[in-house]
């Protein structure tokens, strides 16, 4: 099965035809602001700096890949984005709104209309079939029809026959569908990834970028997806770098295929 995972091809992900440009037309508005964001913790040492200093601003429909070594402090910068982890200073702004501003369950209520996510090991909820598990988000926003735009939005993926599957009988790649399903179906602001590939082998994995990228252009999503993939950063109008918990570059550039 080609949904198996597979160690064999890390950073392989051809993702096929270029991404297209920003267009135009595309409104001014920054949709993620990240302001001198600095980020340390205590440690037996002393303070360990993770985050120094981070600045940057992302438009409506706007790719970007945090790329850069482990331990850099690409994975804590996203969560900081998403409002799950706290900057020791800085500011982080969604859709015009200061995160660090409001309270945690304001945060909540805001991801919950504004965000999706997809994660490397997938996070679908075990005791819910895959349908279950992308209506949660629709019912969590309060928005009607929840199971037939759910059901539309797997057919979407591909998954049009599988909606009454748990997913301990679905494949990887199957898996990884159900959770971008999940977090596109309430076309969500903003789109954050973390190494979504990371658990799939090379064809799968191809195949799931390839398929991210589509549902991101069709919905005018601003996708921010942390990758330690040449290919997939490739893929993104802007790359940010990171080394050492700092911005050592960030680059705005038209997608080329690799």
């Amino acid at each position: 099965m080609s949904d198996s995972k597979n160690s064999a091809h890390p950073g392989q992900v051809n993702t096929g035809s270029p991404a297209s440009p920003v267009p135009a037309n595309t409104h001014p508005e920054e949709i993620v602001a990240v302001q001198h964001v600095f980020k340390s913790v205590a440690d037996s040492t002393g303070t360990l700096e993770i985050l120094h200093d981070i600045d940057f601003a992302l438009a409506a429909k706007e790719t970007a890949a945090i790329v850069g070594a482990s331990g850099s402090g690409k994975s804590t910068l996203l969560s900081i984005i998403a409002g799950l982890d706290t900057p020791t200073s800085g500011t982080v702004k969604l859709a015009g709104q200061d995160l660090f501003a409001i309270d945690e369950d304001e945060r909540a209520s805001l991801r919950a209309r504004k965000v999706g996510f997809v994660f490397q090991s997938f996070q679908l909820l075990g005791n819910l079939t895959a349908l279950e598990n992308v209506m949660l988000p629709l019912e969590l926003a309060s928005m009607k029809n929840a199971r037939q735009l759910a059901a539309d939005m797997l057919a979407r993926v591909g998954l049009g026959q599988r909606l009454g599957h748990y997913p301990k009988v679905l494949s990887g790649g199957e898996q990884q569908r159900v959770a971008l399903a999940r977090a596109f179906v309430v076309q969500p602001a903003v789109l954050l990834a973390d190494e979504p590939t990371g658990s799939l082998d090379f064809a799968t994995g191809e195949t799931i970028m390839k398929l991210m990228f589509e549902l991101n252009e069709e919905l005018g999503t601003t996708l921010v997806l942390v990758t330690h993939d040449r290919g997939i950063a490739q893929r993104c109008h802007r790359r940010i770098t990171i080394e050492a918990g700092r911005v050592s570059e960030s680059s705005s550039h038209f997608a080329a295929s690799v």
